[in-house]
Parts: structure tokens; sequence; C-alpha cells
């Protein structure tokens, strides 16, 4: 049975700590502040049970900015 659900976890923001808080901002809405500690505090689940094109989305956009993602 294929998996419809995934949980989108942020691994690491590698090189690229400023542009993966914006996306993470973006994503989740969040203020600076509140992006900024989420990204330090890698890894970290962004969303749960979230759709498989959902997921892949939010993992394009964060890969781009430079960070490790994972869909679980």
């Amino acid at each position: 049975e294929e998996q419809t659900e995934f949980d989108v976890e942020l691994t690491s923001f590698g090189e690229a700590k400023i542009p993966v808080m914006k996306a993470v901002k973006e994503l989740l809405g969040l203020g600076l502040k509140e992006a900024k500690e989420f990204v330090e505090g890698a890894p970290a689940t962004l969303k749960a049970g979230v759709k498989k094109e959902e997921a892949e989305e939010m993992k394009a956009k964060l890969e781009e900015a430079g960070g490790k993602v994972e869909l679980k």
C-alpha cells in the first residue's frame, strides 16, 4: 500500500541558515524569531500528516533554500 501522508522533517540547514529561515517562515507563517529557533533546533518536524504533493512542494522549497529535508 502506498503511503499517502508524510511528515516533513528539516534535518539540517546546511550552509544556508538565513535562506532556510526565510523558507520556514513563509511555509509555516512564523515570525522571524520563531523561524530562527525552529531552524536552529533541527532536526525538527515541519509538518506532520501532509499529502504527498504538499510534502514534496515543501521539500523542494527548503532544498532550494539550502536545507536538508526528509519525508517520513
